[in-house]
Protein backbone atom coordinates (compact mmCIF):
# COMPACT_ATOMS: atom_id res chain seq x y z
CA UNK A 1 0.00 0.00 0.00
CA UNK A 2 1.62 3.48 -0.99
CA UNK A 3 2.12 5.55 1.87
CA UNK A 4 1.30 9.28 0.72
CA UNK A 5 4.86 11.65 0.96
CA UNK A 6 4.33 15.13 3.06
CA UNK A 7 3.96 17.87 1.31
CA UNK A 8 7.28 19.03 2.79
CA UNK A 9 9.35 16.45 1.50
CA UNK A 10 7.91 16.66 -2.06
CA UNK A 11 8.56 20.20 -2.65
CA UNK A 12 12.31 19.66 -1.09
CA UNK A 13 12.40 16.59 -3.91
CA UNK A 14 11.20 19.08 -6.45
CA UNK A 15 14.00 21.94 -5.85
CA UNK A 16 16.40 19.19 -5.32
CA UNK A 17 15.54 17.89 -9.36
CA UNK A 18 15.13 21.64 -10.49
CA UNK A 19 18.88 22.43 -8.81
CA UNK A 20 19.85 19.34 -10.35
CA UNK A 21 18.52 19.79 -13.60
CA UNK A 22 19.98 23.59 -13.54
CA UNK A 23 23.29 22.65 -12.91
CA UNK A 24 23.14 19.46 -15.57
CA UNK A 25 21.74 22.68 -18.06
CA UNK A 26 24.65 24.74 -16.50
CA UNK A 27 27.53 22.10 -17.37
CA UNK A 28 25.75 20.96 -20.68
CA UNK A 29 26.09 24.76 -21.94
CA UNK A 30 29.59 24.88 -19.97
CA UNK A 31 30.65 22.04 -22.11
CA UNK A 32 29.11 23.11 -25.55
CA UNK A 33 31.41 26.70 -24.77
CA UNK A 34 34.31 24.68 -24.42
CA UNK A 35 34.15 22.73 -27.38
CA UNK A 36 33.51 25.16 -29.67
CA UNK A 37 36.33 27.38 -28.05
CA UNK A 38 38.60 24.05 -28.70
CA UNK A 39 37.08 23.93 -32.44
CA UNK A 40 37.63 27.77 -32.62
CA UNK A 41 41.44 27.50 -31.67
CA UNK A 42 41.81 24.07 -33.95
CA UNK A 43 40.54 26.41 -36.88
CA UNK A 44 42.88 29.09 -35.80
CA UNK A 45 45.54 26.72 -35.94
CA UNK A 46 44.88 25.12 -38.68
CA UNK A 47 44.28 28.53 -40.69
CA UNK A 48 47.85 29.53 -39.01
CA UNK A 49 49.65 26.14 -40.39
CA UNK A 50 48.29 26.94 -43.36
CA UNK A 51 49.17 30.09 -43.54
CA UNK A 52 52.94 29.12 -42.21
CA UNK A 53 53.09 26.44 -45.18
CA UNK A 54 51.69 28.90 -47.77
CA UNK A 55 54.64 31.23 -46.69
CA UNK A 56 57.28 28.86 -46.49
CA UNK A 57 56.39 27.73 -49.90
CA UNK A 58 56.66 31.30 -51.06
CA UNK A 59 60.25 31.79 -49.24
CA UNK A 60 60.97 28.50 -50.96
CA UNK A 61 60.18 29.57 -54.00
CA UNK A 62 62.11 33.04 -53.85
CA UNK A 63 64.74 30.97 -52.24
CA UNK A 64 65.05 28.61 -55.48
CA UNK A 65 64.63 31.74 -57.88
CA UNK A 66 67.58 33.35 -56.20
CA UNK A 67 69.61 30.56 -56.40
CA UNK A 68 69.25 30.08 -59.79
CA UNK A 69 70.33 33.98 -60.45
CA UNK A 70 72.91 33.87 -58.26
CA UNK A 71 74.04 30.99 -60.09
CA UNK A 72 73.50 32.61 -63.71
CA UNK A 73 75.22 35.65 -62.24
CA UNK A 74 78.24 33.57 -60.48
CA UNK A 75 78.35 31.55 -64.10
CA UNK A 76 78.24 34.65 -66.58
CA UNK A 77 80.92 36.79 -64.22
CA UNK A 78 82.97 33.70 -64.13
CA UNK A 79 83.17 33.34 -67.87
CA UNK A 80 84.03 36.99 -68.26
CA UNK A 81 86.96 36.56 -65.22
CA UNK A 82 87.67 33.22 -67.97
CA UNK A 83 87.88 35.57 -71.03
CA UNK A 84 90.14 38.40 -68.97
CA UNK A 85 92.53 35.85 -67.74
CA UNK A 86 92.68 33.62 -71.00
CA UNK A 87 93.46 36.84 -72.72
CA UNK A 88 96.75 36.67 -70.51
CA UNK A 89 97.76 33.70 -71.88
CA UNK A 90 95.90 31.49 -69.07
CA UNK A 91 93.44 29.32 -68.14
CA UNK A 92 90.77 28.99 -65.94
CA UNK A 93 88.48 26.09 -65.09
CA UNK A 94 84.77 25.53 -64.17
CA UNK A 95 83.72 27.69 -61.47
CA UNK A 96 84.06 27.02 -57.83
CA UNK A 97 80.62 25.33 -55.69
CA UNK A 98 79.00 27.30 -52.92
CA UNK A 99 81.00 27.19 -49.87
CA UNK A 100 79.08 25.52 -46.79
CA UNK A 101 79.73 27.39 -44.41
CA UNK A 102 79.46 31.34 -46.24
CA UNK A 103 77.25 33.87 -44.89
CA UNK A 104 76.00 37.31 -45.97
CA UNK A 105 73.65 38.09 -49.01
CA UNK A 106 75.16 36.48 -52.47
CA UNK A 107 73.60 39.32 -54.42
CA UNK A 108 75.73 42.30 -52.56
CA UNK A 109 79.03 39.86 -53.19
CA UNK A 110 78.43 39.37 -56.93
CA UNK A 111 77.53 43.10 -56.84
CA UNK A 112 81.07 43.55 -55.34
CA UNK A 113 82.71 41.04 -58.03
CA UNK A 114 80.88 42.59 -60.67
CA UNK A 115 82.39 46.35 -59.88
CA UNK A 116 85.70 44.75 -59.63
CA UNK A 117 85.45 43.43 -63.27
CA UNK A 118 84.45 46.56 -63.62
CA UNK A 119 87.29 48.34 -62.80
CA UNK A 120 89.52 45.51 -64.33
CA UNK A 121 87.71 46.47 -68.06
CA UNK A 122 88.49 49.77 -67.74
CA UNK A 123 91.95 50.19 -69.95
CA UNK A 124 94.49 52.36 -68.42
CA UNK A 125 96.82 53.98 -70.71
CA UNK A 126 100.76 52.21 -70.88
CA UNK A 127 103.31 52.49 -68.81
CA UNK A 128 106.48 54.58 -69.64
CA UNK A 129 108.04 51.66 -69.37
CA UNK A 130 106.67 50.58 -72.96
CA UNK A 131 108.39 53.74 -74.84
CA UNK A 132 110.96 51.88 -76.28
CA UNK A 133 108.35 49.19 -77.78
CA UNK A 134 106.62 52.12 -79.54
CA UNK A 135 109.51 53.87 -80.79
CA UNK A 136 110.55 50.64 -82.44
CA UNK A 137 106.66 50.48 -84.01
CA UNK A 138 107.26 54.02 -85.31
CA UNK A 139 110.71 53.14 -86.75
CA UNK A 140 109.79 50.17 -88.04
CA UNK A 141 105.99 51.00 -89.47
CA UNK A 142 108.76 54.21 -91.21
CA UNK A 143 110.97 51.04 -92.62
CA UNK A 144 108.32 49.34 -93.72
CA UNK A 145 106.83 52.16 -95.71
CA UNK A 146 109.97 53.33 -96.77
CA UNK A 147 110.29 50.09 -98.47
CA UNK A 148 107.45 49.90 -100.09
CA UNK A 149 108.03 53.10 -101.25
CA UNK A 150 111.10 52.00 -102.74
CA UNK A 151 109.80 48.68 -104.76
CA UNK A 152 106.62 51.56 -105.97
CA UNK A 153 110.12 54.03 -107.29
CA UNK A 154 112.11 51.11 -108.62
CA UNK A 155 108.69 49.63 -110.37
CA UNK A 156 107.75 53.06 -112.21
CA UNK A 157 111.42 53.64 -113.28
CA UNK A 158 111.06 49.93 -115.36
CA UNK A 159 107.35 51.05 -116.36
CA UNK A 160 106.52 53.44 -119.23
CA UNK A 161 103.69 55.38 -119.59
CA UNK A 162 100.98 56.01 -116.81
CA UNK A 163 102.62 53.90 -114.71
CA UNK A 164 105.84 55.48 -114.74
CA UNK A 165 104.28 58.76 -113.61
CA UNK A 166 102.01 57.36 -110.84
CA UNK A 167 104.46 54.97 -109.26
CA UNK A 168 106.89 57.76 -107.97
CA UNK A 169 103.88 59.69 -106.57
CA UNK A 170 102.61 56.42 -104.99
CA UNK A 171 106.03 55.78 -104.00
CA UNK A 172 105.90 59.62 -102.04
CA UNK A 173 103.02 58.82 -99.91
CA UNK A 174 103.58 55.71 -99.05
CA UNK A 175 106.84 57.15 -97.21
CA UNK A 176 105.28 60.14 -96.22
CA UNK A 177 102.12 57.79 -94.53
CA UNK A 178 105.21 56.07 -92.89
CA UNK A 179 105.10 57.79 -89.54
CA UNK A 180 101.45 56.46 -89.05
CA UNK A 181 102.11 52.91 -89.95
CA UNK A 182 103.36 51.87 -86.94
CA UNK A 183 99.83 52.85 -84.92
CA UNK A 184 99.04 49.83 -85.96
CA UNK A 185 101.35 47.50 -84.10
CA UNK A 186 101.17 50.01 -81.45
CA UNK A 187 97.53 48.97 -81.11
CA UNK A 188 98.56 45.30 -81.36
CA UNK A 189 100.76 45.77 -78.38
CA UNK A 190 98.27 48.00 -76.46
CA UNK A 191 95.68 45.69 -76.83
CA UNK A 192 97.63 42.61 -75.64
CA UNK A 193 98.26 44.87 -72.24
CA UNK A 194 95.17 45.29 -72.18
CA UNK A 195 95.32 49.60 -72.05
CA UNK A 196 94.23 52.25 -74.79
CA UNK A 197 96.52 54.11 -76.90
CA UNK A 198 96.81 57.47 -75.62
CA UNK A 199 97.66 60.43 -77.57
CA UNK A 200 101.16 59.96 -75.45
CA UNK A 201 101.68 56.76 -76.64
CA UNK A 202 100.55 58.13 -80.42
CA UNK A 203 102.81 61.19 -80.21
CA UNK A 204 105.52 58.86 -79.11
CA UNK A 205 104.54 56.74 -82.30
CA UNK A 206 104.35 59.12 -84.37
CA UNK A 207 107.59 61.09 -83.87
CA UNK A 208 109.63 57.91 -83.87
CA UNK A 209 108.12 57.47 -87.31
CA UNK A 210 108.43 60.87 -88.61
CA UNK A 211 112.02 60.43 -87.10
CA UNK A 212 113.12 57.79 -89.02
CA UNK A 213 111.44 58.64 -92.78
CA UNK A 214 113.37 62.25 -92.32
CA UNK A 215 116.51 60.01 -91.89
CA UNK A 216 115.94 57.82 -94.19
CA UNK A 217 115.20 60.85 -96.69
CA UNK A 218 118.53 62.26 -95.80
CA UNK A 219 120.29 59.09 -96.60
CA UNK A 220 118.87 58.36 -99.52
CA UNK A 221 120.63 58.40 -102.81
CA UNK A 222 119.64 61.20 -105.49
Amino acid sequence: MNVPVASETYAAQIRRLAELTARVAAQRAEAHAWYAQQCAAAERAVTGAAEQVRRAESEAAEARDLVERVDAETAHLWEELRTRVRSGGRRLGDPPGPAREATGDPVSRLRGVRDLLDRIRQRGELPGSANPLLVCCGIGGSLVAYALGMGARALGHGSSGDLAVGMPVLALVSTLLGPLVGLAPARLLADRRHAVLAPRAITVVVAAGLAATVLLLTLAPR
